[in-house]
């Protein structure tokens, strides 16, 4: 019970995916194609948003490996 209060309190992190699409480029352990997904993530302290940030993941679609994020 007092963690959930305190998350409440604190935040808490919602990511939604935008997007996807294919990324140049081949997984350098298995060689499999390349994605790139769009994220967007929002922190809210008292079901009040504080921040929105967007990221773009890179993995791969063989063995699901997460390449890279970079923040925007």
């Amino acid at each position: 019970m007092a963690m959930g209060a305190v998350r409440a309190l604190w935040g808490a992190e919602e990511e939604r995916v935008v997007g996807t699409q294919k990324a140049p480029g081949a997984c350098p352990r298995c060689g499999g194609a390349v994605v790139a997904t769009d994220v967007e993530s929002e922190r809210r302290i008292l079901c009040l948003p504080l921040c929105l940030k967007s990221k773009r993941k890179y993995s791969c679609t063989r063995c699901l490996r997460r390449l890279v994020t970079l923040y925007s």
